[in-house]
């Protein structure tokens, strides 16, 4: 693979591509790009959403066009929007599960409690940070009621676009970097599940996840039968599991969750004898095949999703962009700042080469918060009636904004006299 291609997917640019193609398109010719988000792909009498009525395919005043195509008669159809968020994206939140479980296993940067102690609650501290930000300001603006549902935008950190700035500010090899991957793969989890768990889609059917049950014993099967390439398992058991999350009213772009743990990996003999025969080579395949495709995905996400019109007739709420913008950029570092030294007063530590300073440019780094960030305003703020579109674009609004995020920990670096590591070393 060319060095430029590898730069390109391993830094999310095409995600921001695909956003900022988003951003002209809407602004120039908003009702073409809502013919677009809203063109129907297939009629399906399972999943989609039905409401009576005509097609909707034109521009939203409030700012954003997104939504679910529906025909007259209650008829249910898949839209470009559902297909991707609801659908292609079970593969990106899978790329990251499987993150998380790898850091998990023995030896992974989590596994050890000691380690890990520090960065977990960090995580933790980072999301308390925005949420009681954004929870006083809905409540000092009287906003309650049609603003708290949004709690959770502004906790997520966007790993891919946060590590390139850390690595920017501190240089490859400093201890900020790793701390802060462990911190984002941390904060990764505990916004998986805050989506499962607090942004149902529907009416909530539990029995129905015993699809996703079957889907893990479709995955013991196939190792019984040693089948070790992770296309059997995504192709048998994966839309077994997707269907039990969409069935049971949660999100369904979590659907693969559950077999995540049960994909091919070179620690998998550890913690089930005889289940060996799976090599590196074998573990390493799904990362390294559904890269590129994940990343065509983000680029259709950031398309679909970040069409905020910067202008028009109803302006945007301004409150609810300002209170995700202040969470990401303001709650999200004090939270990360304040939990490092509490953390370090509980004698818990940090790694080697790592000071407090770092840790206050790492909360701002932290602050971007992107892709799972327009992901959760889009479930927050369903493109229901007109008060919620425009909540749900001002909330994007908000959410892009925070790419301020990394212009404040550059300044915050220089003043604090943050140097690069290979400036530190020489």
């Amino acid at each position: 693979m060319a060095a430029w291609v590898r730069f390109v997917l391993d830094n999310s640019l095409l995600l921001l591509a695909g956003a900022v193609a988003a951003m002209v398109w809407a602004n120039l010719s908003p009702a073409s790009y809502a013919a677009m988000l809203h063109a129907p792909l297939l009629a399906n009498p399972y999943f989609g959403v039905a409401v009576d009525g005509a097609v909707v395919s034109s521009a939203a005043a409030d700012g954003v066009v997104s939504g679910v195509v529906t025909v007259g008669g209650g008829g249910k159809i898949i839209d470009l929007h559902y297909l991707v968020n609801d659908i292609f994206m079970a593969l990106f939140f899978a790329l990251a599960g499987r993150e998380v479980w790898h850091a998990l296993l023995p030896g992974g940067p989590l596994s050890r409690a000691k380690q890990a102690a520090t960065p977990m609650l960090c995580a933790v501290g980072g999301m308390i940070g925005p949420i009681g930000l954004y929870l006083t300001g809905v409540t000092a603006f009287g906003r309650w009621d049609d603003l708290a549902r949004g709690w959770a935008v502004p906790t997520a950190t966007d790993i891919a676009f946060s590590y390139f700035v850390a690595r920017l500010i501190f240089g490859k090899g400093h201890a900020a970097v790793a701390f802060l991957l462990l911190l984002a793969i941390v904060d990764d989890a505990l916004g998986l599940m805050i989506l499962a768990i607090f942004y149902p889609q529907g009416e909530v059917a539990p029995a129905w996840l015993l699809l996703s049950v079957a889907a893990v014993g479709v995955c013991v099967l196939l190792y019984t039968l040693r089948r070790r390439h992770f296309l059997w398992f995504l192709l048998l058991a994966g839309p077994l599991s997707w269907t039990g999350f969409a069935w049971a009213g949660l999100h369904p772009a979590l659907g693969l969750l559950p077999i995540v743990p049960m994909l091919p990996h070179a620690h998998l003999h550890t913690w089930r004898a005889g289940w060996n025969f799976v090599t590196p080579r074998d573990a390493e395949k799904f990362e390294v095949w559904m890269k590129p495709p994940v990343e065509i995905i983000l680029c259709l996400f950031g398309l679909l999703n970040a069409g905020v019109l910067l202008t028009g007739p109803a302006g945007h709420d301004l409150t609810a962009a300002g209170l995700v913008f202040g969470g990401l950029v303001v709650g999200k570092p004090l939270g990360i700042f304040l939990t490092a030294l509490l953390a370090t007063k509980l004698g818990l530590g940090l790694a080697a080469g790592l000071r407090r300073r770092d840790l206050l440019v790492v909360g701002c780094v932290a602050g971007i918060g992107f892709t799972v960030a327009i992901f959760v305003a889009t479930v927050a703020f369903p493109y229901t009636t007109d008060a919620s579109k425009a909540l749900q674009s001002a909330a994007k609004l908000g959410a892009l904004a925070s790419f301020a995020s990394a212009l404040v920990a550059w300044l915050v670096a220089r003043i604090v006299g943050v140097k690069r590591h290979d400036e530190a070393t020489r």
